[in-house]
């Protein structure tokens, strides 16, 4: 079948159109879809086939439609964009993040776990909540100025973590609100122990 001009192998004339040569393919791809090696000879085949109409469009001899891919497009690289170099070394989040050791991690830990079982005890009146968060608020507070001695980004980031914990409590608590009678929870509670959570993870991984 190589021994043969391309135009032989598809089977079609020198005139022949591009809907005609693409139609060829395709017979011919069923034909020898069994066998390998002559399909590639036909793909050669038809790509030396629109090299050759390529060569004759760009010397004026013949129109080709737009939607027609030659081998030489397809082969290029797609463009290259210029790429942006980002810098996170002095980014605002790269100084907010922190990576605690393990003994802060447990010291952070264990002060809202005892808060956390201390508003989750069946005991606990809902009148002290207030002062319990106010006990939260004092040691996020610390540990954030224990790390870089910053008070105001210290005060700014427990305010934010104070904000959200109470608005997320409350959503949350007021969705489960029907299934925290059965425990013995209420929805301020629940409201109370995830500030605390969000308050410990401020504390622990931010400064």
């Amino acid at each position: 079948m190589s021994d043969r001009n391309p135009y032989e192998q598809l089977g079609i004339k020198e005139d022949a159109s591009f809907e005609e040569i693409q139609e060829a393919k395709v017979r011919l791809m069923q034909e020898h879809r069994s066998d390998r090696k002559l399909q590639e000879a036909v793909e050669a085949a038809y790509d030396a086939i629109l090299m050759d109409r390529l060569r004759m469009r760009q010397q004026g001899r013949i129109k080709v439609p737009e939607d027609i891919q030659f081998p030489e497009r397809l082969s290029q690289a797609p463009p290259s964009f210029p790429s942006v170099p980002i810098n996170i070394s002095n980014s605002w989040l790269q100084r907010l993040l922190d990576t605690p050791s393990r003994s802060e991690v447990l010291w952070t830990s264990g002060v809202f776990a005892a808060l956390g079982v201390l508003v989750a005890f069946p005991g606990f009146q809902a009148s002290a909540l207030s002062l319990a968060i106010a006990l939260g608020v004092g040691a996020t507070l610390y540990f954030l100025i224990r790390k870089e001695r910053l008070f105001g980004r210290s005060l700014l980031l427990t305010l934010v973590g104070l904000f959200v914990g109470i608005g997320l409590g409350s959503v949350i608590g007021s969705w489960l609100s029907p299934s925290l009678i059965g425990i013995g929870m209420t929805a301020d509670k629940l409201a109370t122990l995830v500030t605390f959570v969000i308050l410990w993870l401020i504390a622990s991984f931010l400064r």
